[in-house]
């Protein structure tokens, strides 16, 4: 499968009142369409062309980090206006990004160099380096700094110290582990295993699996309730979202979205949904599990995020 596959980053909701403007923004990375589409308030309120075949999108103090594997390089945006700031080349085939809430470094997954770099989100310069298992996805940062890596065809996670860039644990999931995501008192991560089509629920106090559990045809993206009650789950294979209980991890329900859908990421009440083969973003209401809108967007969405608060 090529590393130019989009994901899921989640960024919990945000109390908006307190934050900037850019907090109540979700950001929709298009692949094929090279844009960055940006939805507020439920509809699309413009975009920004970018250079192509952008894959992931993660934010942090204020700015948009997009990935471009087969470009070698991470494109830097302003979160408030959707300018493009820079260009910072890289050496590998960047894909999985978490930045800090201050912006001023950026983690990186290194698809096709079995690596995770920590860049300088001004030059890139690379500050620190650490090995991971083969074809590194996704990657989530909590806030005690603790990295965690899907290691897709290793079939695990990685766990390391971000700042000293140094392995805590290797833990055993499913079956090509892609999707992360915590939940929002971080003693959970939930894992995506696109190959044996279920998630594995890791304890972040003592980094093991507590279970895995189905979760639908090739789990793609992964999102978290505020309340950390429900996952939601993207079912690229089967143009569906599953929804699962935290508490017993049943399923609760299934709710149809567009063709192929990918990342996902939830804000004030809503889940948005890329849809790739469909060229929309699908609107899930939380409160009643329904599909309520379907937003056209540029050819090939794949990545969605959501701003965070903090100072560019």
């Amino acid at each position: 499968m090529s590393p130019v596959l989009a994901a899921c980053i989640l960024v919990p909701a945000l109390v908006l009142s307190s934050l900037p403007a850019w907090a109540g923004t979700v950001f929709v990375t298009s692949q094929q369409g090279a844009r960055l589409a940006r939805v507020e308030a439920g509809r699309v309120t413009g975009g920004t062309a970018v250079a192509s075949a952008p894959a992931t999108v993660a934010t942090g103090g204020g700015l948009v980090f997009l990935s471009h594997p087969d470009g070698h390089a991470i494109t830097v945006a302003d979160a408030a206006t959707g300018e493009i700031l820079r260009r910072l080349p890289y050496r590998g085939q960047a894909f999985g990004l978490a930045a800090p809430a201050d912006g001023r470094s950026l983690f990186v997954a290194d698809w096709s160099g079995n690596r995770v770099d920590r860049l300088s989100a001004e030059d890139g310069t690379v500050e620190a380096s650490a090995e991971t298992g083969r074809d590194p996805a996704h990657i989530v940062l909590d806030r005690a700094g603790r990295l965690f890596v899907a290691d897709r065809e290793s079939h695990r996670v990685s766990v390391f110290d971000g700042a000293r860039m140094t392995r805590l644990a290797t833990i055993p999931v499913g079956t090509a582990p892609f999707a992360l995501a915590l939940s929002p008192d971080e003693h959970r991560l939930y894992v995506g295993n696109v190959r044996s089509n279920d998630v594995t629920v890791i304890d972040t106090g003592s980094l093991t699996a507590l279970a895995t559990v189905p979760a639908g045809a090739m789990p793609y993206g992964l999102a978290v309730s505020p309340d950390g009650a429900r996952i939601l789950v993207t079912n690229q294979h089967a143009g569906t979202v599953t929804v699962l209980d935290a508490a017993s991890l049943t399923i609760q329900a299934r709710i149809g979205v567009g063709r192929y859908p990918e990342g996902i990421a939830l804000l004030d009440g809503k889940a948005y949904v890329a849809n790739w083969f469909s060229d929309t973003v699908s609107v899930i209401d939380l409160a009643t599990l329904r599909e309520v809108a379907r937003l056209p967007v540029a050819e090939g969405p794949r990545g969605v995020a959501v701003a965070q608060g903090g100072t560019p």
